[in-house]
């Protein structure tokens, strides 16, 4: 697999799991378990924060693969 095959998988997958996740968090409320609500808003946060760094991550990289070519 090329580089820009790999950026692209992993940017689709990252599409994936954004909206998986967008899924989830409406759903938090329905357990009707205060505690473990309160613990599920927080690991969901921490998900979506490293997804996004991930794909900054990989658009720097993408970024300075294309400054190359210039």
């Amino acid at each position: 697999m090329e580089r820009p095959d790999a950026i692209q998988q992993i940017r689709d997958a990252c599409r994936d799991i954004a909206r998986l996740m967008m899924k989830i968090h409406p759903a938090v409320p329905h357990l009707a378990d205060k505690e473990t609500q309160d613990d599920c808003y927080p690991i969901l946060h921490r998900i979506t924060v490293e997804l996004e760094s991930l794909k900054k991550r990989i658009g720097k990289l993408e970024r300075s693969d294309d400054s190359s070519i210039l």
